[in-house]
């Protein structure tokens, strides 16, 4: 049976920990021995108590840790005399006294010293624990963070029970439990604040990062094996960064190494070079490195998300430095997934996917390889590094590939991204960070990734798969975690609904919770879309009036270790702390309704942000933020943000932190001004006119092929045969008998692209890609009202390939829709793709060179004024 009678002599910790146990070997990592002094009074404290022998092993040459009067003997050895005499004398020690004692050593950092080697000081350990644990003791030890290689601190990462990173910081101590082994509780390996008698967990990531960051990380594998060139250059980088420090070196030397390492780690996009030599120092990347796994460049997206934090603070340091969440995010190499490919054996499909003619073939075989590949012991030691760094607060892991989120390639969507809830035991959570992993490496050969590539003529450049790993921004609600808000902003907005909105000034999609929500096309759900000039307007606003806000939201729910969709009420019933008022603001007539008819336990709130929006100086900074991105790289910039009203921050002004997650250029075009005006076109001739929402560039253009679904025939299909019909679509975009490019509209009911079929047609972006414009007809449901799709992947996708998007309300008296030249015309489906006979009263296809006298399709569409045009008329009309 287990003996929990030992005792740190801090109630508080014993709770944490969930006590020590015979046998424990507890090393603590400190800074400084001063840190490590507090922790040692309460444990000499209950051994004199409870008349346990204390025995104090003193063998350094740093101040005395506990005067001798509170130690039952101690003992002075001298280490560097041999280190089989000293390891025979402690053993005799041990020995004599018997089963047990308490034991407290001296620091043993300066063993290393004494015997030259950090390989004798890992042997010590592992010949000195395992004793003490057979005889039934408590020892202490303590080791000085960042002074050993791996020859010391692997060996007693893996021997010790516990091991406890101590940090002071603003004078207040904290601990950090990385290992305890045999134990667990859901916020044992997440920092802790030493309150009083108590040791509480740190719940917001605004002040874990703020911690943690401005200590240098304690790899524990902190001199990995060598990696030649790459070692030997930073090494000597560091040495020219010391010697500047100390007013030995210019500055123009620091400039020559920063511009060859940022070839090396940061990018390989010319403009994000001028920019990083720019707005980054050499200091600046050496600090990258070391929070770096492996060897190689880091990839565009941690490229773009440190350049656009770089740009603020060079831009406004004391208002950035403020107001921005710190990061102390990790990057895995692009080295590590070449290597892994060519370890397991998938370096050869890859390498096969460079041909346009083969590059979909040994897809499924490469991405089984990848998914059950293994990692070599020294990348998974410092996985597990990681993983200890960041205890049990959760992560993201995000793709981060050579030419995501550079300029002119979004990547938008193409590779996953995977939330890790991160808890569980130590080895349970390292097994899912290494498959998450693999899943990121897996979706770089995924059909649409590979698409793509050949679609931008990417096929055969250069593309490796590096990683960046984020603390997931937010509040620990003990059940649930999230980001109060979270979304996605561009500098320049495209959606223009009303006279009053300045797209220069930008705009933002928001929603509560995390912000999956957000760059996801939700199909059940709504978000809040802004513009930042006038951030209480609402597009759709006699809509909204009716509810279309957001209703569920996304948490990490920890209990389940998952990444879950909830309703808002069940979530703020779990998490009363929520400042609810900032987000959210009471539906009073539905609330009177529910009064008068005795409903209880209503829930009156409705997610709206018009606090957030109007009492706050939130729309403002984002403004700022996005348009001083915007100035810098001379370009539509696209960013990821969470918001959070931190519980300290509450009764204070400003009283909330944004944390910058990423950042990217996007190509979104100027609205030009078409010269001709809607009212001109003869109703008669019109076959499709919409107000709005309209979105994307300004246009007088021709239509070769119309693609018509049919919202009648389509809205009784099972859903069986509505993914069919998506099939059949995405066939007949990539259909044309001439050989030449065909310009394609798509007309169709509810929302292109959605994943649920009863709410859309289910295609896949790269069955549409090729098309030029595409309508939602609202009227599949009546309740359906179109998310406008600011912000998500797919938005970016129509940005990117400038696909004219536009929806179409056929009960308003400004639409129009022509269903009797639609379904009249004639229909070229079975002339396509022939044997599809059973689809000719649902799917129409209408091509130009069918229709009579010499008539051709124009589309004419003046985003600026939400008005667009489908209509026939003569070759030269438009």
């Amino acid at each position: 049976m287990t003996d929990y009678r030992f005792s740190t002599g801090l109630a508080g910790l014993d709770k944490a920990l969930n006590g020590l146990r015979t046998g424990d070997n507890v090393v603590w990592q400190v800074d400084d021995t001063e840190d490590y002094i507090p922790f040692i009074l309460p444990y000499s404290d209950y051994c004199l108590f409870n008349n346990i022998p204390l025995i104090y092993i003193r063998f350094s040459r740093h101040k005395l840790l506990l005067k001798e009067e509170k130690a039952t003997v101690t003992y002075r050895l001298n280490p560097q005399h041999s280190f089989e005499k000293f390891i025979f004398r402690i053993h005799s020690i041990i020995h004599d006294h018997g089963k047990g004692c308490c034991y407290l050593f001296d620091c043993l950092s300066e063993l290393s010293s004494d015997w030259y080697s950090d390989r004798m000081l890992g042997n010590f350990f592992m010949l000195i624990c395992p004793y003490l644990g057979s005889m039934d003791t408590i020892a202490y030890f303590s080791l000085l963070r960042n002074r050993h290689s791996v020859h010391a601190t692997s060996p007693i990462l893996n021997v010790t029970q516990l091991l406890l990173d101590i940090y002071r910081h603003e004078q207040e101590l904290y601990v950090h439990p990385l290992k305890v082994d045999g134990r667990y509780s859901p916020t044992m390996n997440t920092l802790h604040k030493w309150e009083g008698s108590h040791f509480t967990a740190v719940r917001t990531s605004e002040r874990i990062s703020r911690i943690l960051s401005r200590k240098t990380w304690s790899r524990l594998d902190s001199s990995t094996l060598t990696l030649g060139f790459w070692n030997k250059t930073f090494n000597e980088a560091e040495e020219i960064q010391r010697d500047f420090e100390k007013g030995l070196c210019q500055e123009s030397e620091t400039k020559k190494w920063l511009k060859k390492l940022l070839k090396m780690i940061f990018s390989r996009d010319q403009r994000m070079l001028e920019l990083g030599n720019e707005y980054l120092s050499l200091k600046d990347i050496l600090n990258i490195k070391r929070r770096m796994i492996g060897s190689g460049l880091m990839g565009g997206k941690s490229s773009g998300f440190l350049l656009a934090r770089a740009i603020l603070n060079r831009i406004n340091p004391d208002k950035w430095g403020e107001r921005l969440e710190p990061h102390d995010s990790f990057y895995i190499g692009s080295d590590v997934f070449y290597t892994f490919l060519v370890q397991n054996g998938v370096w050869w499909i890859r390498q096969q996917q460079r041909d346009p003619e083969l590059f979909l073939k040994d897809i499924e075989r490469a991405r089984s390889q990848i998914l059950n590949g293994s990692f070599s012991h020294n990348i998974i030691k410092q996985f597990v590094d990681l993983l200890d760094y960041f205890g049990q607060w959760p992560f993201i892991v995000r793709s981060s590939s050579l030419m995501e989120d550079s300029f002119g390639n979004v990547f938008a969507g193409k590779y996953e991204s995977i939330f890790c809830a991160n808890q569980g035991s130590r080895g349970q959570r390292l097994a899912r960070f290494i498959e998450a992993v693999r899943e990121i490496y897996a979706s770089s050969v995924s059909p649409e990734a590979l698409i793509y590539r050949k679609q931008k003529g990417l096929l055969d450049r250069d593309e490796q798969m590096a990683l960046l790993v984020q603390r997931v921004s937010g509040i620990n609600y003990k059940k649930f975690f999230f980001p109060q808000a979270a979304g996605v902003g561009f500098s320049f907005n495209p959606y223009v609904w009303n006279e009053k909105v300045d797209p220069e000034s930008g705009m933002l999609r928001l929603v509560f919770g995390l912000g999956t929500r957000a760059v996801n096309r939700a199909d059940d759900d709504y978000t809040r879309v802004i513009a930042l000039n006038e951030p209480l307007m609402q597009p759709l606003a006699n809509l909204q009036k009716q509810g279309y806000t957001q209703r569920k939201v996304d948490v990490l729910d920890l209990e389940n270790n998952s990444l879950s969709s909830l309703y808002f009420n069940e979530v703020i019933a779990e998490c009363p702390e929520v400042p609810l008022d900032i987000f959210a603001e009471k539906n009073r007539e539905l609330e009177l309704k529910a009064r008068k008819m005795d409903i209880p336990d209503f829930f009156p709130w409705v997610l709206g942000f018009k606090k957030l929006l109007s009492a706050t100086d939130f729309p403002g900074d984002m403004k700022e933020l996005l348009k001083s991105l915007e100035e810098v790289y001379q370009s539509t910039v696209d960013v990821e943000f969470t918001v959070n009203f931190f519980p300290d921050q509450l009764e204070s002004n400003p009283g909330y932190t944004i944390n910058l997650v990423q950042c990217r250029p996007l190509d979104i075009k100027g609205f030009g001004t078409p010269d001709k005006a809607a009212s001109k076109i003869p109703r008669e001739k019109i076959i499709l006119q919409s107000t709005g929402p309209i979105i994307g560039q300004s246009r007088t253009d021709k239509i070769d092929r119309i693609i018509y679904v049919s919202p009648a025939k389509y809205g009784y299909l099972p859903e069986r045969d509505r993914h069919s019909v998506a099939r059949l679509v995405g066939r007949l975009t990539h259909e044309n008998a001439c050989g030449s490019c065909l310009s394609t509209m798509l007309i169709g009911p509810g929302r292109w692209g959605t994943t649920t079929a009863s709410l859309g047609v289910p295609v896949r972006f790269a069955e549409i890609s090729q098309v030029s414009a595409l309508c939602e007809i609202v009227a599949m449901r009546q309740d359906f009202v179109p998310d406008v799709s600011l912000g998500t992947h797919f938005f970016s996708d129509l940005i990117e390939f400038d696909i004219l998007y536009l929806a179409l309300y056929p009960g308003r008296t400004d639409c129009l829709l022509n269903r009797e030249f639609l379904e009249g015309s004639r229909n070229r489906l079975t002339h396509i793709l022939p044997g599809q006979e059973r689809w000719l009263d649902t799917v129409f296809v209408i091509d130009r060179e069918d229709l009579p006298d010499e008539l051709v399709i124009h589309i004419f569409a003046n985003v600026k004024d939400q008005i667009a045009v489908t209509y026939l008329g003569q070759e030269d009309s438009s």
